[in-house]
């Protein structure tokens, strides 16, 4: 390692002329597009003449393809500098929020950027300073992709210059911490005086205080900013740096990192593991409130990925892996996808119309996945298109399973019939009747058209079928058969009994309701649980990007209007109707809640299936109110002082903190706060008093002290009604975090819907759970008259969760990830066809020569699963 503090030698500042790009932000899409473009004309100007030496087109693709749209000629242009090594873009297609979005997601982003960059100079560094915090499995991500460095700032841990960054799996990156941005240190306007307090000397002395030996980077750019002149403007200062023993030019974050890397002694760096969500410095800031701002960017999210990686994927793998027709329009439902996962737009932290246009986005992948995956379900002979006259006498529905383990668990099914049938008895694959409850939604005029379907207007009766299925193959179906008569059997039908609000789980917990609409549980150990699952309301003075406590709060709870039991073969529901007064808003002065007040009508569903240990529930709320917060809290007797969230493929241990940190005292910083990102579940305790959530769709969680000695709980928020931005007014942040624009949008009016599921007990396994829970079996019914078959199901994985089934990149066979999320060791048997070869591969999907290729045994793989693990296999056909 070079020694730049001895005599002679002189440290080295590189200076990398960027900018940052959000595609939407304070203002809309379109309106940023039109000033990329003139940028993007500035850019290759100076790159033409000289004055730029080197460009970092941020750290995405996507300004690519949004300046192919405008400008063939100019992205063309762009490519051909990328190619000569005087432009750098990726290694991301998008810059995601890459807390918010789950792992595959990230995978699909980079593998869309090798797409995207095709010739052009992909950068090799792990960019993403500016996301809000880090998740514990990227440098595993990172990894993947054949990059061993990561350039970050927000949640990097205070003061540290250089560290080492390891995920759980024990997978290892060579950390930067920017630590702050540097866009007015070379900015013309602002030019660095030849003095002591010269911005150059300033940057280049904080730099040592951080780092005594360098080299240093210096990112010359920031958001929506057209550096110009770079080189001039670099040699402008270079006498000045050489004063401080400097030796500064431009240069490029490759260059930057191979020196770097050269002039440390990485093993002796400090080491980091997991997530980087630690406390910043000064304008560092997390941002968590970014967590729950516009929950229903963050609903449609989880819903779009779960369609995407767990129905369509593995259903065009199985069915349709050379169809070009369906892998590219699969590829352009993840394209939609990806431009709603950057920071700022999943996070729900811009302007009204650009979230307006993420709904529509989130729409479209919808549309585009529900074709996919019924395209796909044709091509194996399953045609689910109701078309022609409505059956009289019988008709089936296929149950789908996602899971690649042979499943069991509630599925719900919507058929139509003639108007005047009805269900009288339902029969499984094996052709005995299995239990169900049937209800009737009424007369509709159904339609159906397609390019071998004339168009069809037909009226028709639609019920709904609840029903436990069983042993449904892995990745596959099983058909169910149903019979129709002119009326369901009193056995079908759900049983209400008003004024009852009480049920019991198979393992003898009992539920009850309470007058504030919580539960009271009464645990299989004799002991009770009060306020399980209680709503509290409180104020909310902040923005979209902080949570923020008025100085004179007050918290709200429901008061519980009736209640009734709900009761059929197959499941019992507790329905209660509350209401929720709260103040109406903040006062004008944004110090209290008003005195004004208005009832949110609220309603609760509380859903316990035939065989299942755990509580489904439903919350609908009609929001009226503006300025405040709404969570669920689900108490533990018997805390540990940790709880557990589910991250891309881990399990991340975190530990029970206050509420809120003490508040900000000077200006520039933010308070401490125990909300954490999770991908879908979390648990708190132990023994029988732990309790297990999975919230799909509402990533905001923490666990906190609770009201008496060894108790803790688990606080899900569900909508943070908020009107602004950001704000400079805040005490949990001291000064503003972006423009001061309205946002009234983000008040969240009007009625919103939570769905989640609760289980109690030590011996639930939290990653199944989620599994379970967040992708449920799904039930289709088939064409009238069409024969259905029941194809070979795809691969059978035990000992381990199913991360992804899907086809090749390459369009060579199909590839299957699967995950030990867990800290101990698993021992993982995969199933496949017996003409099947399988390949180890890393996570951009090239064989990995350091693997050791899979063990087989009687036709099966096996897999020693170390903790938090992850193994992506190549299936081909021999």
């Amino acid at each position: 390692m070079t020694d730049t503090t001895l005599p002679g030698h002189r440290a080295h500042c590189h200076v990398v002329t960027h900018v940052h790009w959000d595609r939407e932000w304070y203002r809309p899409f379109e309106a940023f597009r039109a000033r990329l473009v003139e940028l993007a004309e500035q850019i290759c100007a100076e790159l033409d003449d000289g004055r730029l030496g080197a460009f970092h087109l941020d750290g995405q693709t996507i300004v690519l393809a949004d300046i192919t749209a405008m400008r063939p000629d100019l992205a063309e242009r762009l490519r051909a500098h990328a190619a000569a090594g005087r432009l750098t873009v990726g290694p991301w297609h998008v810059l995601a929020d890459n807390q918010l979005v789950s792992g595959e997601n990230l995978i699909r982003n980079l593998l869309a950027a090798r797409r995207w960059a095709g010739d052009a100079n992909l950068a090799a560094v792990g960019y993403s300073p500016d996301a809000f915090g880090h998740p514990a499995d990227l440098p595993r991500i990172l990894s993947g992709f054949g990059m061993d460095t990561a350039l970050v700032w927000r949640g990097a841990p205070a003061g540290v210059a250089r560290f080492r960054w390891r995920s759980p799996d024990g997978s290892e990156v060579f950390a930067v911490n920017q630590a702050y941005h540097a866009a007015e240190v070379l900015w013309p306007a602002q030019a660095p005086d030849t003095g002591e307090d010269g911005r150059v000397a300033e940057f280049l002395r904080a730099e040592r205080d951080r780092l005594a030996t360098g080299p240093w980077l210096l990112m010359n750019g920031g958001d929506h900013l057209a550096p110009s002149d770079a080189a001039a403007r670099v040699a402008a200062v270079r006498d000045r740096a050489a004063a401080e023993k400097v030796e500064i030019r431009e240069s490029t974050l490759e260059t930057f990192f191979a020196e770097a890397r050269k002039a440390t002694a990485v093993e002796e760096l400090p080491l980091y593991k997991g997530e980087l969500r630690y406390p910043g410095d000064r304008l560092t800031f997390l941002l968590p409130g970014t967590l729950s701002a516009r929950t229903d960017l963050k609903q449609a999210n989880a819903a779009c990925q779960t369609l995407l990686e767990r129905w369509v994927e593995p259903a065009i793998a199985l069915h349709a892996p050379d169809d070009a027709t369906l892998t590219a329009e699969l590829r352009h439902a993840w394209e939609l996808l990806l431009r709603n996962a950057p920071h700022d737009s999943i996070c729900g932290c811009s302007v009204d119309e650009v979230h307006r246009e993420n709904e529509v986005r989130y729409e479209r992948v919808t549309q585009v996945g529900e074709h996919l995956l019924r395209r796909a379900l044709l091509a194996s002979g399953l045609d689910t298109r109701l078309y022609g006259e409505r059956p009289t006498e019988q008709t089936d529905f296929a149950v789908l399973n996602p899971h690649a383990a042979s499943h069991t668990g509630p599925v719900e099914a919507d058929i139509l019939t003639d108007v005047g049938r009805y269900p009288t008895e339902v029969t499984g694959p094996d052709g005995n009747p299995v239990l169900f409850e049937a209800e009737d939604l009424g007369v509709e005029t159904s339609f159906e058209a397609d390019l071998d379907l004339l168009p069809d207007s037909t009226t028709s009766r639609r019920h709904r079928l609840r029903l436990i299925a069983s042993g449904v193959p892995a990745l596959g179906r099983a058909l169910y058969r149903v019979r129709l008569t002119d009326a369901s059997p009193v056995s079908a039908r759900a049983h209400t009994e008003n004024g009852v609000g009480e049920l019991t789980l198979p393992d003898g917990t009992v539920a009850r309701a309470t007058t504030d609409a919580s539960l009271t549980l009464s645990l299989p150990d004799g002991r009770t649980v009060e306020g399980f699952g209680r709503l509290i309301d409180g104020g909310d003075s902040g923005d979209t990007y902080n949570y923020d406590p008025p100085r004179d709060d007050s918290l709200h709870t429901p008061r519980l209007r009736s209640v009734r039991r709900v009761s059929s073969a197959v499941r019992t529901t507790l329905e209660l109707e509350a209401e929720l007064t709260v103040p109406a808003a903040l006062t004008t002065d944004r110090t209290a809640r008003h005195a004004d007040t208005v009832t949110l009508p609220l309603q609760l569903a509380v859903t316990a299936w035939a065989g299942e240990n755990a509580l489904r529930w439903t919350i609908d709320i009609d929001n009226r109110a503006e300025d405040h917060r709404l969570r669920l809290h689900l108490p533990t007797p018997d805390g540990t002082g940790t709880w557990t969230g589910d991250a891309h493929y881990s399990l991340v241990e975190r530990p029970v903190i206050t509420d809120l940190g003490p508040l900000p005292d000077q200006p520039g910083h933010e308070a401490v706060c125990a909300s954490a990102p999770v991908q879908s579940g979390a648990s708190i305790g132990t023994g029988t008093g732990r309790v297990l959530v999975v919230a799909s769709g509402l990533p905001e969680m923490r666990g906190i002290p609770g009201a008496t000695e060894g108790a803790e709980e688990l606080v899900v928020t569900l909508l943070r009604s908020v009107g602004w931005l950001s704000r400079f007014d805040l005490r949990s942040r001291t000064t503003g975090a972006g423009p001061m624009l309205p946002t009234p949008d983000a008040q969240m009016p009007g009625h919103r819907t939570f769905t989640l599921a609760t289980a109690n007990g030590a011996e639930t396994d939290l990653s199944e759970f989620a599994a379970a829970q967040r992708v449920p079996l799904r039930a289709l019914q088939l064409r009238p008259g069409a024969e259905a078959t029941v194809p070979g199901h795809g691969p059978t994985v035990k000992g381990a969760r199913l991360a992804a089934f899907k086809p090749a990149e390459d369009g060579c066979g199909t590839i299957l990830r699967i995950s030990n999320p867990t800290p101990d060791l698993a021992e993982v048997t995969v199933g496949t066809h017996k003409d099947t070869v399988a390949d180890v591969c890393r996570l951009d999907e090239t064989l990995d020569p350091a693997a050791p290729p899979p063990v087989t045994a009687d036709g099966e793989l096996l897999w020693s699963a170390s903790p938090f693990s992850v193994l992506t296999l190549r299936l081909t056909t021999s």
